[in-house]
């Protein structure tokens, strides 16, 4: 009796050591401080701008002032940020009218909810950025036990959400100015500080928001010098954090997709997500894009060499043509992947009846039962992953271009060959 006692209590100590290691194992565990603030901080990057998305379809159109009727009765109201230079002239004008005055309260009333909430996510932006930057002063003073950006970056899980936390950051900005002309933003923020003078006033918040948010300048017919990389440092964030990120996503393959695409010709698509954030994270490191031809022309071999239109983040496409002119060591790299787009292009054109012909087949009745499906798994995923490898890359190559020479040159091309 003894003896059987011992062996399970041994077997038992046994299991409970194997679990213990197997979640300490994960940089994820429930135990690991380290890595649910990571990941907590990722989802809030997430949170932030699905409501960045919510938000930019129910700005109230008076925000716009795009017709005389708005323009007449709210057009003094509202006011960009020209406001915090005259101050003083602006209160003078309302307080000299009192229709002035009802205009103001009555917009007060119908908009302050609103303007609470526009506020609140632009605020949750500086604070991510705020609190990443703490993250990873943290990991450099040693808060977390055994913990560094270098044990971190080596770490499968660890290098996918230090990698996404900044990208996130990145997308947040590339969002906010693409759904948030800068004038309608200054005139929100400007009107969330009117009318809540209060509390803007012990917010320590309100002016690192304003500095943050302010008009890039970009509109769809100018876009200005430096775009977007002067938006983008305008807070720092540490060097070895931006350069260990983009190191990573230029070496690894940082979600381990490449052994799901075995074919080379789908190494790009394979490699599609990382790409998208190494794009959005070069931002922060802009030497990179200008002077190292010899990174740059790594990268687009690895990532882009075979497209050039990309989907940033939930639809959101960029096209690199465009996106990188004013690059020059990102240009003159670019310029190998355009000595293949008619060989590109006619591959995935050519690809569409046969594998129309053959999605046909499989859909007809009675085919894709049970038994033929278990004893074709290996075919059908293969035909099923060149399908999508496919229509993803027609879907975003034959889009309608920017009104740029370049990029309609290259749509025409991939159009003229009869994609239907």
């Amino acid at each position: 009796h003894y003896f059987i006692q011992s062996n399970l209590r041994k077997s038992n100590d046994y299991d409970e050591a194997v679990i213990h290691r197997s979640t300490m194992s994960s940089f994820t565990a429930d135990n690991n401080a380290c890595g649910q603030t990571l990941l907590h901080l990722v989802a809030r990057g997430s949170a932030i701008i699905a409501e960045l998305l919510r938000l930019a379809g129910n700005i109230p159109a008076v925000f716009y002032l795009n017709n005389k009727n708005d323009l007449d009765r709210y057009g003094t109201l509202l006011s960009d940020f020209s406001y915090f230079t005259s101050v003083e002239s602006f209160n003078a004008k309302l307080d000299a009218s009192g229709d002035l005055q009802d205009r103001d309260e009555e917009f007060r009333e119908n908009h302050l909810s609103l303007l609470k909430r526009f506020y609140k996510v632009f605020e949750s932006v500086y604070k991510y950025i705020c609190d990443i930057n703490r993250f990873i002063e943290e990991l450099s003073e040693g808060i977390f036990i055994q913990q560094s950006l270098e044990t971190v970056f080596m770490d499968t899980e660890g290098k996918q959400l230090l990698c996404e936390s900044l990208y996130l950051y990145g997308v947040m900005l590339l969002v906010i100015d693409m759904k948030y002309d800068g004038t309608i933003r200054e005139r929100i923020l400007v009107a969330y500080h009117r009318y809540n003078a209060n509390k803007a006033a012990v917010d320590s918040h309100i002016d690192d928001v304003c500095k943050l948010l302010r008009s890039t300048g970009i509109s769809a017919t100018r876009r200005p010098q430096n775009y977007p990389v002067s938006y983008f440092s305008r807070v720092p964030i540490e060097e070895d954090f931006i350069s260990m990120a983009i190191g990573r996503l230029r070496s690894d393959d940082v979600y381990n997709q490449m052994s799901n695409y075995p074919l080379p010709e789908h190494r790009s698509v394979a490699l599609s997500t990382q790409a998208s954030m190494l794009y959005v994270i070069l931002y922060f490191k802009p030497e990179i894009l200008h002077n190292e031809q010899a990174v740059m022309r790594e990268i687009v071999d690895k990532h882009f060499p075979d497209n050039w239109v990309l989907n940033v983040y939930m639809g959101i496409t960029v096209n690199l043509v465009l996106e990188w002119e004013s690059f020059r060591a990102a240009r003159t790299a670019l310029n190998n992947t355009f000595d293949t787009v008619r060989t590109v292009s006619r591959r995935h054109v050519d690809n569409i009846p046969r594998l129309c012909e053959r999605a046909l087949k499989l859909l007809q009745e009675g085919v894709l039962v049970e038994d033929y499906v278990l004893d074709h798994v290996p075919k059908l995923m293969t035909f099923l992953r060149e399908c999508n490898c496919t229509l993803r890359w027609l879907m975003l190559h034959t889009a309608t271009p920017a009104n740029h020479k370049r990029c309609k040159q290259l749509h025409d091309i991939v159009m003229s060959h009869n994609v239907s």
